[in-house]
Protein backbone atom coordinates (compact mmCIF):
# COMPACT_ATOMS: atom_id res chain seq x y z
CA UNK A 1 0.00 0.00 0.00
CA UNK A 2 1.91 3.16 -0.85
CA UNK A 3 2.40 5.74 1.43
CA UNK A 4 -0.22 9.11 0.95
CA UNK A 5 0.97 12.23 -0.15
CA UNK A 6 1.77 14.45 3.49
CA UNK A 7 3.52 11.36 4.77
CA UNK A 8 5.59 11.18 1.77
CA UNK A 9 6.36 14.59 2.25
CA UNK A 10 7.09 14.95 5.52
CA UNK A 11 9.50 12.10 5.61
CA UNK A 12 11.02 14.22 2.68
CA UNK A 13 11.58 17.33 4.27
CA UNK A 14 12.52 15.47 7.33
CA UNK A 15 15.52 13.79 5.64
CA UNK A 16 16.12 15.08 2.58
CA UNK A 17 19.23 17.15 1.62
CA UNK A 18 16.73 19.98 0.28
CA UNK A 19 12.80 20.77 -0.03
CA UNK A 20 12.86 18.42 -3.74
CA UNK A 21 15.13 15.80 -2.82
CA UNK A 22 13.46 12.51 -3.30
CA UNK A 23 16.13 10.26 -5.08
CA UNK A 24 18.67 10.23 -2.32
CA UNK A 25 19.50 7.29 -0.48
CA UNK A 26 18.40 8.16 2.96
CA UNK A 27 15.34 9.67 2.12
CA UNK A 28 14.44 6.33 -0.04
CA UNK A 29 15.28 4.37 2.93
CA UNK A 30 13.16 6.26 5.13
CA UNK A 31 10.20 5.93 2.73
CA UNK A 32 10.95 2.23 2.61
CA UNK A 33 11.07 2.08 6.69
CA UNK A 34 7.97 3.57 6.61
CA UNK A 35 6.08 1.46 4.70
CA UNK A 36 7.78 -1.39 6.52
CA UNK A 37 6.20 -0.67 9.53
CA UNK A 38 2.59 -0.25 8.41
CA UNK A 39 2.93 -3.66 6.60
CA UNK A 40 4.57 -5.36 9.66
CA UNK A 41 1.64 -3.59 11.72
CA UNK A 42 -0.67 -5.59 9.21
CA UNK A 43 0.72 -8.95 9.25
CA UNK A 44 0.39 -8.65 13.21
CA UNK A 45 -3.46 -8.63 12.71
CA UNK A 46 -3.69 -10.51 9.44
CA UNK A 47 -1.03 -13.75 10.46
CA UNK A 48 -1.83 -15.83 7.09
CA UNK A 49 -1.45 -13.19 4.72
CA UNK A 50 1.32 -15.04 2.90
CA UNK A 51 1.13 -12.13 -0.40
CA UNK A 52 1.84 -9.18 1.94
CA UNK A 53 4.54 -10.97 3.61
CA UNK A 54 6.72 -11.80 0.22
CA UNK A 55 6.39 -7.83 -0.50
CA UNK A 56 7.97 -6.94 2.95
CA UNK A 57 10.45 -9.42 2.64
CA UNK A 58 11.36 -7.74 -0.76
CA UNK A 59 10.93 -4.22 0.99
CA UNK A 60 13.73 -5.39 3.76
CA UNK A 61 15.64 -6.63 1.01
CA UNK A 62 16.06 -3.03 -0.91
CA UNK A 63 16.17 -1.26 2.50
CA UNK A 64 19.05 -3.25 3.05
CA UNK A 65 20.68 -2.77 -0.72
CA UNK A 66 20.50 0.54 -0.14
CA UNK A 67 21.54 0.98 3.38
CA UNK A 68 24.52 -1.38 2.00
CA UNK A 69 25.40 1.16 -0.89
CA UNK A 70 24.91 4.56 1.83
CA UNK A 71 28.03 2.37 3.97
CA UNK A 72 30.03 1.71 1.18
CA UNK A 73 29.88 5.92 -0.06
CA UNK A 74 29.83 7.59 3.11
CA UNK A 75 30.02 5.64 6.85
CA UNK A 76 29.09 9.01 8.61
CA UNK A 77 25.62 9.23 6.70
CA UNK A 78 24.79 5.68 6.82
CA UNK A 79 25.75 6.01 11.15
CA UNK A 80 23.53 9.10 11.13
CA UNK A 81 20.47 7.50 9.42
CA UNK A 82 20.50 4.38 10.98
CA UNK A 83 20.28 6.39 14.42
CA UNK A 84 18.07 8.69 13.16
CA UNK A 85 15.70 5.37 11.84
CA UNK A 86 16.33 3.47 15.22
CA UNK A 87 17.59 0.72 12.32
CA UNK A 88 19.49 -1.89 13.98
CA UNK A 89 23.18 -2.97 12.10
Amino acid sequence: MPLDRTTTERIVAANGRHAQDTGSAEVQIALLTERIEGLTGHLQTFKQDNHSRRGLLKLVGQRRRLLTFLRREDVARHAALTEKLGLRR
